[in-house]
């Protein structure tokens, strides 16, 4: 399995580039997580006793690679909740999916609900009862044969959005058996990735930006003018 690695650290931010098939926080499996791992590469770096504080901002799927943030202080970790809470965090996803959205860019609004058994979304075209509203953005980088590379903007944060709305698009993501694409990825990977975040440092007040590149050999020479 893949190694995380370090994007950023400060006193007050830790930011890790997640492999696939990475826990960010534990489940009933109880496999090693990438808290675990930010924990243990702080306390063996900077020789900490005792318990590590750090926690993370947000969460990617397992399957889902790329960047994530952790919180190194309890002041980080509620300035930056604050800043996701309101939107104030620009995440951009890149996506390999199937076939061709009819449009090169656009908007897609859908109404979410999720199925907590299943651990599945369901999106509608029109509000429905307790769903909640979702937005994205999305821009057509490149087309080759059967499948596209696509640059998402996510405008909300809610589970499994890129996912399910590309899928309801009719794009759905390579190898993600969940949200109808029909092979499996041999790491059980699926092709989206947390490619760039930025926001308003919580403690310095400076704008930061950080950019990881998927290890993808699609559309590999693309991606890397991006950066």
């Amino acid at each position: 399995m893949s190694k995380p690695f370090v994007l950023f650290e400060d006193n007050h931010l830790l930011i890790l580039s997640k492999p696939t098939s990475w826990l960010v926080q534990g489940d009933k499996t109880g496999d090693k997580t990438l808290t675990d791992w930010g924990r243990e590469y702080i306390k063996e770096k900077y020789q900490k006793p005792g318990d590590v504080f750090l926690h993370p901002c947000h969460r990617l799927d397992r399957p889902v690679s790329g960047i994530t943030v952790f919180a190194r202080t309890s002041k980080a970790l509620e300035r930056m909740n604050k800043l996701f809470r309101e939107d104030n965090i620009q995440k951009t996803y890149l996506a390999v999916v199937q076939g061709k959205p009819e449009h090169e860019s656009g908007k897609l609004i859908h109404w979410l609900e999720k199925d907590g058994a299943k651990n599945m979304v369901k999106a509608y075209t029109k509000a429905k009862g307790g769903a909640k509203e979702a937005e994205l953005d999305y821009q057509l980088l490149a087309n080759e044969k059967a499948h596209s590379l696509l640059k998402v903007l996510p405008k909300t944060g809610r589970p499994h959005q890129i996912r399910v709305q590309l899928s309801k698009m009719g794009c759905p993501i390579k190898g993600d058996l969940k949200y109808g694409y029909a092979d499996p990825n041999t790491d059980k990977s699926i092709h989206l990735h947390a490619f760039q975040i930025s926001f308003v440092h919580p403690v310095k007040k400076e704008p930061v930006t950080f950019t990881s590149l998927p290890h993808w050999n699609e559309f590999k020479s693309i991606i890397h003018e991006l950066a």
